[in-house]
């Protein structure tokens, strides 16, 4: 197996607040992937005195040690017991009730022999491409189905986080795992998975610059830190010539590469 990791924060002068880890299981079957993407709060009344980089490390960390150690769990279970145990890490000194309580989007991948089990919640991309290299990007479109004029509110935005007709992330509820997008693929059907945060698919979903599979080429050819290094000079050019396409010019960035 081949893995290959890059994060480049949106803003030197700020923590980054992706997340990202691979793990080899110790019985030398399969591996593990897992990326989050910390969603950046409007305000800092949000009920919590952690910031977003501390929840992810705790919710990745969580995550990385479950998906590797309890293959009796499937990956929804997996994600309901590591935002169980967060939450339980803060409960006393939080109010993990409030709707910008510290939350993330989520991709988890594992693989062993047999199969290749997959989850995503929120706006990160889950590619698994063929062994004829054709590409499968699992995507949980929920958030992309919000009207535009309804995200430019942070107030329109809040009523339909986590909530029944809006769109999902893990935040401090358990139960969202069962509205994570999963599925199972046969192992010899995949020979190389990758996951993206939106940061990082702005070079297929912003700029247009290719499909999935060629942005798996991409990975392939000039590594995660390649792909990275292209989002960053398209959003310059995209700047220079006076583009005003998203809420801010870069955002954290997390590319992971795996070749099983």
């Amino acid at each position: 197996m081949y893995v290959e990791t890059a994060s480049l924060p949106g803003d030197p002068e700020r923590p980054n607040e992706d997340w990202a880890a691979t793990a080899v299981p110790a019985s030398g079957l399969g591996g593990v992937l897992v990326v989050l993407d910390g969603v950046t709060p409007p305000s800092v009344d949000v009920g919590c005195v952690h910031p977003v980089p501390w929840y992810t490390a705790r919710l990745g960390g969580a995550l990385t040690e479950l998906s590797a150690s309890r293959r009796d769990l499937t990956l929804a279970e997996v994600l309901a017991e590591a935002i169980r145990r967060t939450a339980d890490s803060h409960s006393g000194s939080c109010d993990l009730s409030h709707i910008r309580t510290p939350q993330a989007t989520v991709v988890l991948a594992r693989w062993d022999a047999e199969a290749v089990e997959h989850l995503v919640l929120s706006d990160s991309v889950l590619l698994l491409e063929s062994p004829e290299g054709e590409v499968l990007a699992v995507r949980d479109d929920r958030l992309d189905l919000v009207p535009p004029e309804v995200l430019r509110s942070h107030e329109a935005t809040d009523r339909l986080r986590n909530a029944e007709g809006g769109f999902f992330t893990a935040a401090a509820d358990p139960a969202v795992a069962a509205r994570a997008v999963t599925g199972v693929t046969p192992r010899p059907a995949v020979r190389a998975v990758a996951a993206l945060t939106d940061g990082a698919a702005r070079w297929v979903e912003l700029f247009g610059e290719g499909d999935w599979a060629e942005c798996l080429g991409v990975l392939r050819k000039e590594g995660a830190r390649g792909l990275l290094e292209r989002v960053r000079a398209l959003e310059l050019r995209d700047a220079e010539a006076g583009g005003v396409r998203r809420w801010k010019l870069h955002d954290d960035a997390t590319a992971v590469y795996a070749e099983l």
